[in-house]
């Protein structure tokens, strides 16, 4: 990742030192988001205890005797935090998760990105990884955070594990497959993106039905293919599948490019051709994933109820009130992750209630899927539309520490309700939008959703390995990365706030989740060399009940006996690779099988709706 300031003023980490031990695998992405921050290395192999862990084991210690909050040093709590980052988490089987491929494989990320081609597949950028990286900075922060404000649990350092942020980033699936009824649209194979007759890859994307048939009507697909489509089509971001009619994909390579944009430019649909990673790196601005902007003249930064530790007490942000108005998953997953820290989160909807509460599946008639992201929250209603309504949203605002929304763009302004707006009733708010596209950064962007900032990006193409045609992932990938990164943007504006004694604007986006899965592709791309993966990486073997994940380091070795390896039950095929020193795990393909997973220790749980519910992704000891 680049390194360009934040702000011009101040980061939340400048002054601060970083070092780090154990695989670079773990600390390398990890000691990236900690430059964007502020901080500088400080050398390598001290940052951890002398003892325990192991080479599966990695620390990144942030410190430095002299950091204090805007009103000086916090007496006998100089800023020092240690992070522990390990494959596997306490309990789990040992070997089981032993790097990026094995989590993808135990997790079912492997499962749900495989959905779309009816069989697991490993995806080609290292997700798991990526993810991790972001909750261990957000531990970070958080850590900081509370020996800042003086929190009884300032001693406490996070622990973060590569098999639990599998976990969370395929929690919406696993509450699905837990739920009391079945999926709203089928689940079989199929989806975009779709073909134009010169070649051309697009994705299509519109969430209005009548610019769906529209779009079609004009390309003269036949209409019992139309009404077919839009279900699967509407439901692909929960199912991460669309088993399409046919037709329609005939009728796209029927038609050229120019065509097709015609047809969605007088439809009101959107189409966005997959990009290149070579076209991605030409004009990557290197630009961080997030921009924090201190703005006014300060106010009173609240602070802390200092009480007992975490575990079964609150977290570090115990005291704190996230007041969110976000939509589907990027911005209600950056509230949830600051609930689990500790902090009060009062959801924003609309009179009624949100509607995708009752969207299917459901357990005990709440959507499972909903659960996943805004269990424990507390719902206020408001009409965003009345200026009554407004004006009590601004009230709220004026007693919480941050708000968070994903409003369309300009919506915000539109209502009066931007940054600027609520600052009059609380200077020392942190205001944060995670959006789709950032401010500026791409001329002329399509709709900012999950799929088409993905075609938009590369990651169609670094999703996939060379010898396969780039397809986005259905699995909404930049969603769920982008709401951990609006998480952690919110950690590093509270953090700011403490040291300057100002409000922060905060801005996050799907595209800044995009560059940072696609980072060392990108670098790859730059330096001319090919920037996917070599054909064949991350696939899975076959065995004679089910598919097993080869480590990476260990792929081509275990590929040379897969012929063997598919005539064997799973656990036989396991023990043949172990006895020759090679690295594997089994490919969950079932996603209700890992509540009783033994490779995760029951630490899979069922919520007060029956929901399943993944542990939390930190733990502060």
């Amino acid at each position: 990742m680049a390194s360009p300031a934040v702000t011009q003023t101040a980061r939340p980490l400048d002054g601060l030192r970083f070092t780090t031990s154990g695989p670079p695998a773990l600390t390398g992405p990890v000691a990236g988001h900690l430059r964007l921050l502020g901080a500088v290395a400080g050398g390598a192999g001290d940052a951890g205890p002398s003892a325990g862990g192991g080479a599966d084991t990695a620390y990144v210690t942030l410190a430095d005797a002299g950091f204090g909050n805007a009103s000086g040093p916090a007496p006998g709590l100089p800023a020092r935090a240690t992070a522990t980052i390990a494959w596997a988490s306490p309990g789990a089987a040992p070997g089981a998760v032993t790097d990026e491929a094995t989590a993808q494989a135990a997790t079912g990320i492997m499962a749900v990105h495989g959905r779309r081609d009816g069989l697991p597949r490993g995806l080609a950028v290292d997700y798991a990884t990526a993810a991790t990286a972001v909750l261990t900075t957000q531990g970070l922060l958080a850590a900081l955070l509370a020996r800042a404000r003086g929190c009884g649990n300032a001693a406490a350092q996070p622990h973060t594990y590569v098999d639990r942020a599998g976990l969370l980033v395929v929690s919406q699936y696993l509450a699905a497959s837990g739920a009391d009824e079945g999926e709203a649209a089928e689940l079989a194979p199929g989806g975009p993106p779709f073909t134009a007759a010169d070649g051309t890859l697009f994705e299509l994307e519109t969430l209005d039905p009548g610019a769906w048939a529209a779009f079609w009507r004009a390309l003269e697909a036949p209409a019992d293919a139309v009404r077919a489509g839009w279900r699967p089509f509407q439901f692909r971001y929960a199912t991460a599948c669309a088993p399409f009619p046919e037709a329609l994909h005939a009728t796209a390579r029927a038609h050229g490019w120019h065509r097709i944009r015609r047809a969605a430019s007088a439809s009101g649909a959107e189409v966005c051709r997959l990009r290149s990673l070579a076209e991605r790196a030409a004009e990557d601005d290197g630009a961080a994933p997030w921009t924090l902007t201190p703005y006014g003249p300060g106010g009173r930064v609240p602070k802390a109820h200092p009480g007992p530790g975490p575990g079964p007490g609150p977290g570090p942000l115990a005291g704190m009130t996230v007041l969110e108005a976000g939509r589907r998953v990027q911005a209600p997953l950056a509230a949830h992750l600051l609930g689990l820290l500790g902090a009060e989160v009062v959801r924003i909807e609309p009179p009624g209630g949100d509607p995708l509460r009752g969207m299917p599946p459901a357990c005990s008639g709440i959507s499972a899927r909903w659960l996943a992201l805004n269990r424990g929250k507390r719902a206020v209603e408001i009409d965003i539309k009345s200026p009554g309504d407004r004006l009590r949203l601004a009230e709220l605002a004026a007693g919480a520490d941050v708000f968070l929304h994903n409003w369309a763009p300009g919506k915000a302004a539109e209502l009066g309700l931007d940054s600027v707006d609520l600052a009059l009733a609380n200077p020392a708010l942190v205001y944060a939008y995670t959006g789709g596209w950032g401010t500026g950064r791409i001329a002329d962007p399509p709709m900012g959703t999950d799929f088409m900032v993905q075609a938009r990006t590369g990651v169609g193409e670094a999703a996939r390995p060379q010898g396969e045609p780039p397809a986005p992932s259905l699995m909404t990938l930049l969603d769920v990365l982008g709401g951990l990164l609006g998480a952690e943007a919110v950690l590093a504006g509270l953090l700011l706030r403490e040291r300057t004694g100002r409000g922060v604007r905060v801005d996050s986006s799907l595209l800044g989740a995009a560059d940072l899965l696609t980072a060392p592709a990108l670098l790859r791309a730059r330096r001319g060399e090919p920037g996917r993966r070599p054909a064949g990486f991350r696939t899975p073997l076959r065995t004679a009940d089910g598919w097993i994940a080869p480590a990476d380091a260990d792929a081509r070795a275990a590929a040379a006996f897969a012929d063997a390896l598919a005539g064997l039950p799973t656990e036989d095929a396991l023990r043949t690779l172990r006895e020759r020193g090679l690295a594997a795990t089994a490919v969950t393909t079932d996603l209700a099988d890992l509540r009783h997973d033994p490779r995760f220790a029951g630490s899979i749980s069922r919520d007060a709706h029956g929901a399943p519910a993944v542990p939390d992704p930190w733990s502060f000891v």
